[in-house]
């Protein structure tokens, strides 16, 4: 089912030519017909190779058991390295096991800092604080047919770092397991274009997807999408009461937009039975809205709800025993056919579609 948060799926004529297929009618009709028409089956296979035991396990591995939280200023009692660089470690090791090869890139951050005197409970650092090196990791595949062009799937992989060890389930152990495993389905995949897969940090300050987004910025690259799965399946306690499976693509220009329709139609043709919405938001946010901010438009968001409802939210309550592995499994799988479409079609828009 097509939801939209709070605008509407705009119907326009389309028609979509590919060879000799010629699909014609609105942006739903023209796009489902080429998938219809096309070898889209390559998605149906490789979306059945997402493993929910997987996810369960990285996903207790990040926020539980050896790993109960992952920030710069925690080191567990007889380790020698801080959670976080533990983290990276963990992510570094699963992926150059499937092939990959890790490129790192430094950025000087500082803790966030209790503060009860705010609603959020935190306050930004100040300058004279504790300063700290965080990482972004890059594992990059390079595409066998137009290499210039640019798929990235990110994920922040810190929990709060004002909590005291806060495990940070589905914020954002999930999206860091959901992007390693996309990582790991995709190792073999001969993708048409480059695909890499983004690691960074959003719970210390500041946020190095910045650093990320400038400096790709500086690249001769043709970004088609930038993907951030943060916190998919959180969701309401009402919506847990009901057992809905939710999920909502977020935007914040008429490239998000054309992107978070693409995930609609996308749900409906693999029958995922999401409760797939879209959300407009004026102001472009997190992780996705650095790269907004540093000229990547066709940049979104996956995640459980929006505004974000989970009653554990930013709590240490946030454990993976709460997260509804279900949802988990399926927002993967349809963030993972997202990606595979991209790269087999290139950029939605109207040069593509029209």
């Amino acid at each position: 089912m097509i939801k939209n948060s709070n605008s509407k799926l705009q119907l326009t004529d389309y028609v979509y030519h590919n060879k000799n297929i010629s699909c014609f009618g609105n942006y739903l009709e023209s796009v489902t017909c080429y998938l219809e028409s096309s070898n889209m089956d390559i998605i149906s296979k490789i979306i059945q190779k997402v493993s929910q035991e997987n996810l369960s396990k990285d996903l207790f591995y990040l926020s539980k058991d050896p790993l109960p939280c992952r920030t710069l200023n925690i080191t567990l009692k007889g380790h020698e390295k801080c959670t976080l660089y533990e983290t990276d470690d963990f992510i570094k090791r699963n992926l150059e096991s499937y092939g990959y090869q890790v490129e790192k890139e430094a950025v000087a951050v500082q803790a966030f800092v209790p503060d009860s005197s705010v609603s959020h409970g935190f306050r930004k650092p100040l300058p004279e604080e504790s300063w700290y090196t965080a990482f972004n990791l890059y594992f990059k595949k390079s595409g066998i047919k137009y290499p210039k062009d640019l798929i990235i799937a990110l994920a922040h992989k810190d929990s709060q770092s004002w909590l005291d060890c806060a495990p940070g389930a589905y914020d954002n152990a999930v999206g860091t397991a959901t992007v390693m495993e996309i990582a790991r389905i995709l190792a073999k995949y001969k993708s048409k274009r480059s695909i890499w897969f983004l690691f960074c940090n959003e719970e210390h300050w500041q946020w190095t997807s910045v650093a990320a987004a400038q400096n790709i910025a500086k690249l001769n690259f043709n970004v088609l999408t930038v993907l951030n799965i943060d916190s998919i399946g959180g969701k309401s306690q009402q919506d847990i009461s009901d057992n809905k499976l939710t999920n909502v693509t977020r935007y914040s220009t008429k490239e998000g937009e054309k992107l978070a329709d693409l995930m609609a139609i996308l749900n409906e043709k693999y029958q995922f039975g999401l409760e797939q919405t879209k959300y407009f938001c004026a102001k472009p946010n997190d992780d996705d809205g650095s790269f907004i901010k540093a000229g990547f438009p066709a940049s979104v968001l996956n995640i459980g709800s929006f505004p974000y409802a989970d009653p554990n939210y930013h709590t240490v309550n946030d454990k993976p025993e709460y997260v509804d592995l279900l949802n988990v499994k399926l927002a993967t799988q349809l963030s993972l056919a997202f990606l595979v479409y991209l790269d087999l079609n290139g950029r939605i828009d109207q040069e593509t579609i029209l």
